[in-house]
């Protein structure tokens, strides 16, 4: 086998593959990031398919949930595979299909509404009303941009990414508050939710920004992160609409499997169930 080293030079040259095939910036930045790492924890040993494994198994020993070493080894099969080295690919972790949330990372709909309130009260506008938006639309929080003057004033916005364009509606009472949100702000076109710099807001901004609340709002931060309101949206809708099609055709999904994700019920209501089955003699 060829000698591979793995050089940084290279881990560029991936991030600038990952820009061609209009990977979102949050996905590049994610999978930079963990094959960095692994390229240090490699020491300038040599690349083969052990090496890669042991390293999962590192990542294992060391307490990293098993779902959250899948995305890494998501991240370097593809680098892998951008390398040509294919046989040094590894296999995901098999996980059990989860049938329930948990309880301590619910964000329940009288939390959110707390969090806005505490927000308000704070006379934090901005992150009030941009917590409103993610939650009453489920956008995620890289697509906060397309939330736009222009979008308030037709009460729909056409979100680009992942080489997918879908169309997303919003609410009446949302475009009103948006609009009045950026007249205050003379912004009189594009993107509402920037900073007083007028730039664009940051994903490690608005995540900092909401768990901020967290002392005032009494509310365990382990809840509060921007992808929970979107989590928070989409069991609203389905509990409404009983539609897990329109629903993944809302959130950009491919499959309806990843919606089903967002669908899980808690720990807590699982338990009420067992309970009401009354099998326990």
């Amino acid at each position: 086998m060829e000698n591979r080293m793995t050089q940084f030079c290279q881990v560029d040259a991936f991030g600038r593959y990952l820009q061609q095939e209009e990977r979102s910036s949050s996905t590049i930045e994610k999978y930079l990031r963990d094959i960095r790492a692994f390229v240090v924890r490699l020491e300038g040993k040599t690349l083969t398919k052990e090496s890669v494994c042991a390293w999962k198994e590192a990542l294992l020993a060391q307490g990293y949930a098993p779902a959250t070493i899948n995305t890494m080894v998501a991240a370097i099969n593809q680098f892998l595979s951008f390398l040509g080295w294919d046989d040094c690919r590894v296999k995901s972790l098999r996980l059990q299909r989860k049938l329930f949330r948990d309880d301590r990372r619910e964000l329940s709909r009288n939390e959110y509404a707390h969090l806005v309130q505490t927000a308000q009260t704070l006379g934090r506008e901005r992150l009030a009303l941009l917590m409103e938006a993610i939650c009453a639309t489920g956008i995620r929080v890289s697509e906060v941009r397309y939330l736009t003057v222009e979008a308030a004033l037709q009460g729909m916005t056409q979100i680009r990414l992942k080489g997918k364009i879908r169309t997303i509606l919003l609410p009446a009472k949302l475009c009103r508050k948006l609009l009045k949100y950026a007249k205050k702000q003379k912004i009189t076109s594009g993107e509402i939710f920037l900073t007083r710099g007028g730039k664009r807001l940051s994903r490690k901004q608005i995540w900092a920004e909401m768990k901020s609340l967290c002392p005032k709002a009494g509310i365990a931060p382990g809840k509060v992160f921007p992808h929970n309101l979107r989590h928070l949206f989409a069991k609203t809708f389905y509990t409404a609409q009983k539609d897990i099609v329109t629903l993944a055709d809302l959130l950009g999904h491919s499959s309806i499997e990843t919606t089903r994700i967002y669908l899980l019920s808690s720990g807590r209501e699982q338990q009420r169930l067992l309970d009401r089955l009354q099998l326990v003699c």
